[in-house]
Parts: structure tokens; sequence; C-alpha cells
């Protein structure tokens, strides 16, 4: 129990007093029984605000949360008590969460309960914990301040943006793909499985025309394909230290993974079964299956996935990927490379291109364009900018040598991750590459 500023005012009042009584008689003897009254009132208040009835708290919250995005949090408190309660509660969030509206300010009537709200804003994946609230309560004559803590331990899941995926979904959902920069190929009945027979429109190939069933109907009949189903694509996830780089606030890690979701969502509505392996520290497998909500399977697998001080070990992770997966994949690097693992990188891409189609997804860091973007207008601009420009050149020449190993490689900044492996999977759908 801690004095609040009334108490402190009535004493001073109390002091204000005895120095009257010094040119008062009155007020001289009127202030022992003023000292007396003060002080009993005090150890009165003191004593009905140690006894801190048993307040009841439950935290109103959802326990799936997106990254980055401000969720409503209500925190709700009953008083079975006999007076009114003043109170200013601050929740214990999670430290990674930020907060706003905390602590909050309550009055609690006796024997009823009364609600608070406030926001709260992950800004990392995975598991936490609420584990309680602190309070600070004044006692029935705002005198005493006391502080006690009342446990309610509520678990959330932090997943990746949902919301933003979501959206890419729905483009996906209502064939509206090319908003988002998706190219998708106009084809006429062409592909690489059967689907059906239907009358001839005027465009189709004459090499559609099934003649058997146009003599059988005495009009012609065409033959239309669909690009083939019951393909596998697996992601092969590095998770190690390059991964940890942040762009706007966000790890190459996390827009990674929001790519790898918006392409899983593609690529079980084509048909597809989708998988993943993580590397670059503790692995993490998921076999590839094909279902209805591939999507939120696989929010269940990678939401708590973070990056470690760990490197990347190529070649490691693709000897550990040939023997699960042993039919032919398309088969999805998203990493973050440099020179010194070129040479690891290229053992890899050997050992994964015999078996699978393979394609390199490699980030790079979007201030190398932003440097070779600036005006050169002194000495150190000059060497900045060629530092650079023989960095991306190098780059490059490997990524060159890749492809020479059976790698489709791509170069591109963390944006422009989402739409460009969309575009690449479609574009290999319709070759019938796979």
């Amino acid at each position: 129990m801690t004095p609040t500023g009334h108490l402190l005012w009535l004493f001073g009042a109390l002091i204000a007093l005895a120095l009257g009584g010094l040119f008062l008689p009155l007020i001289e003897a009127l202030w022992p029984l003023a000292a007396s009254g003060a002080t009993a009132l005090a150890l009165a208040d003191y004593l009905l605000g140690r006894r801190v009835p048993n307040l009841q708290l439950t935290r109103e919250l959802r326990h799936s949360l997106p990254v980055g995005v401000w969720s409503r949090v209500g925190v709700r408190i009953e008083n079975p008590g006999a007076w009114a309660l003043d109170i200013l509660l601050h929740d214990h969030h999670p430290n990674s969460f930020e907060s706003e509206a905390l602590p909050a300010r309550l009055r609690l009537p006796p024997g009823r309960a009364a609600r608070v709200g406030y926001r709260v804003r992950p800004r990392q994946r995975g598991d936490a914990e609420f584990p309680g609230a602190d309070l600070l309560l004044l006692s029935p004559l705002t005198l005493w301040r006391k502080r006690c803590f009342l446990a309610q331990p509520d678990r959330v899941k932090v997943f990746p943006n949902f919301r933003e995926i979501s959206h890419y979904a729905l483009l996906a959902t209502d064939n509206h793909l090319s908003r988002m920069g998706v190219r998708r190929k106009q084809r006429r009945g062409e592909g690489n499985d059967f689907h059906q027979l239907r009358e001839y429109r005027a465009g189709d190939a004459l090499r559609q025309i099934d003649w058997k069933a146009t003599s059988r109907t005495q009009k012609l009949i065409s033959k239309e394909y669909q690009d083939e189903r019951d393909q596998q694509v697996l992601f092969l996830l590095d998770r190690g230290r390059r991964m940890r780089h942040e762009e706007g606030g966000r790890a190459h890690l996390d827009q990674a993974l929001n790519a790898m979701l918006l392409l899983a969502y593609v690529a079980a509505r084509q048909g597809d079964a989708v998988g993943f392996m993580a590397f670059g520290g503790e692995r993490r497998w998921y076999p590839p299956r094909k279902q209805g909500d591939v999507v939120r399977e696989l929010l269940g697998q990678i939401y708590d996935l973070q990056s470690t001080s760990e490197a990347a070990d190529y070649l490691m992770a693709a000897k550990e990927l040939i023997p699960r997966q042993r039919r032919r994949a398309l088969v999805i690097l998203l990493t973050n490379t440099r020179d010194e693992d070129q040479e690891e990188l290229r053992q890899a891409v050997k050992l994964l291109a015999a078996r699978h189609l393979l394609v390199l997804a490699d980030l790079r860091e979007s201030l190398l364009d932003e440097v070779r973007r600036e005006r050169v207008h002194d000495f150190d601009s000059a060497l900045r900018f060629h530092a650079v420009n023989d960095y991306l050149a190098e780059r490059s020449h490997n990524h060159d040598l890749l492809r020479h190993h059976g790698a489709i490689a791509l170069d591109l900044t963390a944006p422009q991750l989402p739409t460009a492996l969309v575009n690449q999977y479609l574009g290999i759908k319709a070759s019938g590459r796979l």
C-alpha cells in the first residue's frame, strides 16, 4: 500500500493547521481533534483498502492474430465487493506486441462488471502468451493505492498476415490475377490432359478436331484439353541468417512465407499437391498433400518458423530432400545467396535438377537497386555505384552458371516474389515441362 496525493494533501492541511495554531488559540485547541480524526480516517481507509475483493478477470481476444496488423483485445473485470473501485489497469501483453490505450482507467461499481478495450500489433510470428494483468486499486476514500496482479493466462498464435494472403487468394478465385501482375497464357482448348469433347468453335486448330465423333454426330467436334493435374509442388525454404534481412519492417523470411502461401493456394486450385521442407536451422518437413484447405494446413505448419543465426547448408538440404521426395516435383528454393555460397549451391542444384524441375528464387536487397538509381556526384558515390554494379554482375554470372546446371534462376527483390513465383508456376504448367 502506498499513499496517494489525497493523503498527502490531508496531512499537508494538518501541518498548515498546526502552523495557524501558533497565532490563533482556537485553532490550536482544535488541532489535536483534527489530527486524531485525520489519522483515524487514514488508518480506517488503509485497513479497508487492504481487503481487496476477489476480482474476476476474463480476456476477450482471438486466439489467432495476423502479424503486423492491429487487433482488438477486451478485458472484463467483475467486482463482487461491497464498494466501488477505481482501477488503473495494465494488461501484460507479450513483449513482441505493440499496444495502444494502455494503461486504462475504469470505475467498477459494487456487484457489477466493467469492460475496457485496447489494441495490439504483433511484430513477429509464433506462439505468444498474455499472462495476466496488473491492477492499481484505490482505497474507498482514495487515500491509499494498492497494486495487485490477476493471473489470467491466454495463449495466442501469431500467423503470417493472412489478410494480405486472402486478398491475393480472392484475386485468384475471381480470375483477376492480372491485377497483381500475373500473366495468364490465353489458350483455346490446349493443354496436356484430355478434358472433354465439345462443338467446334472458330479458331480451334485442326489437330483438335475429333474426326470419329464428327462423323458420328455429323457436326464438327473438338477435343478440349486442360493443364496436367495431380503434380507436386515442393518449397525448399531457407530459414538461415540471410533471411533475417528486413525491408520496410518485414524480414525476407516473412515475405517468402507470404509468397509461398499464395502459390500454394494457386497450385491447390490447379489440382496439384503442395509441401515444403525448411532448412538453415531445425528441419521441418511437410510432404506434398492434395486437399481442399491446404493453405490453412500450411499456416499451421509455418506460423512459428523463425530465421536463425545458422548458415544455409544447401548441399545437405538437397541430400535430405532426395530420399524424402522420390516423385518428380517442381522444387522451389527460396533463399538469399552470396558469392561464397555458389560452389556448394551449384552442387545442390546439380543433385536436385537431376530428378526434379528446380526454380531458384534468389532474393536480393532493394538497397542495391536504389544505389544504382542514385546520381553519382562525388568520389564516394562513384565507388559505391561501381561496387554494387560489380557485385550484381558477378551475381548474374553465378545465376547463368546455375541455369547451365538445370535450374530456373530468378533474381528478384522480396516485393516482386509473389507475382514472379505465380507467373513462373503458370508458365511451367502451360509448357508441360513438369
